[in-house]
This record gives C-alpha cells, structure tokens and sequence, in this order.
C-alpha cells in the first residue's frame, strides 16, 4: 500500500470516527423533547457522511483490488430501494403506526447484519480457509442474534398490527418448552464447533435455521399488551447483531454505532418494564391480554357507570380552576391531538390552569405521546411526567381521560389483578373525572376498568376527534 492510500485509509477511518461521534451526541440530545428532532438529523447526518466516506474508500481502495461493476450496481439499487422506501414509510406512516414500523426496521437491520456474517463465512468456505476465533465468535452471535431478531420482529409488528396469522393474544405452541430446548442444543453445539476452528457450511445454516425458529416461538406467546417492550428488546438485539457484524468486517463504525443502539435499547427495554412493574423475563415468559376491542359488560368492574352529556362536561372544564387531561392510545388513534390541544387552549383562555398527565408507556412506546403532542403544538412545559403529575390529581378540579384504559385502573393497586402493580396515573384522586371514549371497550390488559365506575367519573361516549370537537363548541357556547 503506498503512502497516498495510507494517508486516505487513515482520515477515511477518521472521519468514520467522526460519524460514530456524531451518534453519541445526537443520542445525547434526543434525552428532551426540544433537541430530539436535533438529535435524529445529528445521527442522520453522521450516517451519511459515513457511508459517502465508505463509498470513496471502496473506489479508491477495493477490496478486491479492483473496480467491480456489479458490486456497485448491487449497492446503488440497494440504497435507492431501501432508501426510497424508508422515505416513502417514514412520511406516510401514522404515528399509532410507528411501533409496527419500527418493528420492521429492526427486522431488516438484524437480518442484514446475520448476511453479512454468512457472506463473510461463505466467502472462507470457498477459498478453503480457516477464520480465526475472534471471527468465529462474532459470525456465530451475528447470525443467531441478527436471525432471531428478523423474525421476532416480524411476528412482532403483525401482532400489532392485528394481522390473522399473528393474533394480539398469546399464542402457545405445543410443545414449546421442548421446541426451544431443541432449538437451543442445535445452536450451542453448532456454535462450539465453528469456535474449535472446523469451517462447515452445512452447519451454520443449521444454527440459521434453529435461530428463525427460536425467533418466532419466542414472539408468538407474547401478548399484544407487552409487544412494545419485545420491540424495544429487539432493538437491542439489532445493535448488538450490527456491533457482531462490526468485529467480521473490523469496522469500528459498526461496532461503536451498534453498541450504542444495543445499550439504549436495552435501557428503554428495562424503563419499559418497571413501568410495567414487570421484569423484561416475566414479559419474555409469556404476556398478559387478548388484546384490543374485547368488550366489557357495563358496571362489570362492581358497580354502575353514570355517563354524562356533552354540555355537562363542558360546564365542569370551564368553571374548573385546574384541569388535567390524560391522553391515551384512543386519541392517538383518532388523531385527536390537536382537539385537544384547541381544548385546552380555549380553557387557559377562562384562566384555567391545564396539564398534560403522560403516562411512561401512553401510546405504545415512551415518548409516543409526547411526540404526537408536540405535533399538536403543546407546549412542551405543560407535559407532565407521571411521578410530578400525580400529587397533582387530588389538587385538581376535573380529569379529562382521552382514550387511556389500563394507565389509569385502579385495579393495579390491588393485588391479584392482572395489572397488579403496575404504575398508574392517580386519576381516581381527582375531584370530577370525565372519561371521554368510544365504548365500554377494555384496554390490552382485557380487564374491566375500575375507575369508570367510580362515583365521581362521568363516562363521555365519543370518539376522541369528533368528541373533542363538540366539546370545544359546548365550551365556546358558554
């Protein structure tokens, strides 16, 4: 290699290094609400520096030692497919969409991280030589790792998307226990014999195949109401594969950029989970729920349901001094948020005080609501965490609840139920309680909610959008 090629292979690898940078502090900044867009063009950018620095490095320096045609054909397809289909989901996906999005984008970048394990082992197959250890090792968890998640997530994303093959309720398997017994020794044995330095073809594809199963009855048994923290675990699972994938190529940007999204992710996986009051292998275990839209008989959680009309509700919120308004997935679903932002502006404007009560897990994922709020315009100062907005409730005149269900039961602080400890929004603390939804509908636990038959809570029947917008009209009309 001469001195030219040495010089561009050193500040190519710098300016990888700059990239990898680049991701730290653009993970730093999405940790608020106000840098996060920041933080994601960031990242964004790093990616793309990046990769134009690895495309000058492969003209000018092939691997191959020379310009392969088909290679480059293979990887501009490659980047305007992908690329152009990323775009196109990304700006056309709703935002109650995005977990089963994100999903598939775990999906493909753990099965593109498992190919380019078995590329580069093909690759010393052919040519009859040995990989080291070091190789050995990452080829084995890149291909397991990144194989598991490819199916995991698939299963994953059609359970939230309520696809026939892939029910929102726990789906058993006979024989399960045993199936992944089996499919565990394939992938242990397996994996000792490519480390002991024995190159077999035959037997990766065995641990391949072993790994998509095991990622599918790993998924299947999980109920829809814990597929957010399986999501956000298979996250973890793609940066991980990604960082494996990084020690077969000895590319540093893939291993730093994998490692980071492996370590967050496993972070969001863990805050998920005590959310939930669960451990993540309570979730793995198998979840709770048959999922959304089963429906609950009136006064079934031990008493009767008082509704109220919409003028009612409007009187209560304009002659309130504080009002706080839970949102839940049914206004993600309705698309609501800018009713009730226009909600609440229009009661800050009688000199109501008016929060926004967020729930960890509100939505689907943490931060779904929040970001869905922010496209609304709420100011950002009046979202409220639920540790800060809970000693709130018993100091508030009216809670609004828009389209939340297991967040606010009070069942969870009882135990015995299947939301038994999981953190709640104190909403039965409040003075008045109006329940704005569209039916008795349970939540994805599949339990009644206590609260709606609380004496103090009036049930609002409505969908989210067009509720709020009539009950913007009756508080203009006052």
């Amino acid at each position: 290699m001469t001195l030219n090629s040495t010089t561009l292979d050193q500040i190519i690898r710098l300016i990888w290094l700059g990239g990898a940078v680049a991701f730290v502090l653009g993970l730093i900044r999405m940790n608020s609400p106000a840098t996060a867009r920041n933080g994601n063009l960031l990242s964004a950018g790093g990616m793309a520096v990046a990769i134009a620095a690895t495309a000058v490095w492969l003209l000018v320096l092939p691997p191959s030692g020379s310009f392969n045609p088909l290679g480059w054909l293979v990887i501009v397809l490659g980047i305007a497919i992908g690329g152009g289909y990323g775009l196109y989901s990304a700006r056309t996906v709703k935002m109650t969409a995005m977990p089963q999005l994100v999903s598939l984008f775990n999906a493909m970048g753990g099965g593109a991280a498992a190919l380019v394990a078995i590329s580069e082992y093909v690759g010393h197959a052919s040519a009859g030589t040995v990989p080291g250890l070091q190789d050995n090792v990452a080829t084995v968890l890149d291909v397991v790792i990144g194989s598991v998640t490819f199916t995991g997530s698939l299963i994953a994303s059609g359970k939230l998307m309520g696809l026939r093959i892939t029910p929102s309720r726990p789906t058993r398997i006979p024989g399960g226990q045993l199936v992944t017994v089996l499919l565990t020794v394939i992938v242990i044995v397996g994996g000792l014999y490519i480390w002991l330095g024995n190159v077999s073809l035959p037997v990766l594809l065995a641990i391949l195949a072993a790994a998509l199963i095991f990622g599918v009855t790993m998924t299947l048994p999980i109920g829809g109401a814990d597929m957010p923290v399986v999501i956000s675990l298979l996250n973890s699972f793609t940066g991980t594969a990604v960082a494996m994938a990084g020690f077969v190529l000895n590319n540093p940007l893939l291993i730093i950029a994998g490692a980071l999204v492996g370590a967050s992710g496993a972070i969001l996986t863990k805050l998920m989970a005590d959310a939930m009051n669960r451990s993540v292998l309570n979730i793995m275990v198998g979840g709770f729920g048959g999922g959304e839209g089963s429906v609950a008989e009136a006064g079934g959680a031990g008493g009767s349901v008082r509704e109220v009309s919409m003028d009612d509700a409007a009187i209560q919120l304009a002659y309130a001094s504080e009002v706080i308004i839970v949102p839940g997935y049914g206004l993600a679903v309705a698309q609501a948020q800018h009713g009730v932002r226009e909600l609440a502006e229009i009661l800050e404007g009688k000199g109501v005080d008016v929060k926004y009560a967020i729930h960890p897990v509100a939505g689907r994922m943490p931060g779904h609501m929040n970001v869905l709020l922010a496209e609304a315009n709420v100011p950002y100062t009046q979202l409220w965490e639920m540790e800060d907005v809970n000693p709130e409730f018993q100091r508030c005149d009216v809670a609004l609840v828009v389209g939340a269900n297991d967040v606010t039961n009070p069942a969870a602080r009882r135990p015995g139920s299947p939301v038994s400890g999981m953190p709640i929004l104190d909403v039965d603390h409040a003075k008045n309680i109006i329940v704005m939804k569209r039916s008795m509908g349970r939540g994805y636990a599949g339990i009644d909610n206590e609260l709606y038959t609380n004496p103090k809570t009036g049930m609002l029947f409505a969908d989210a959008k067009a509720g709020l917008a009539e009950l913007v009209a009756a508080v203009k009309a006052l």
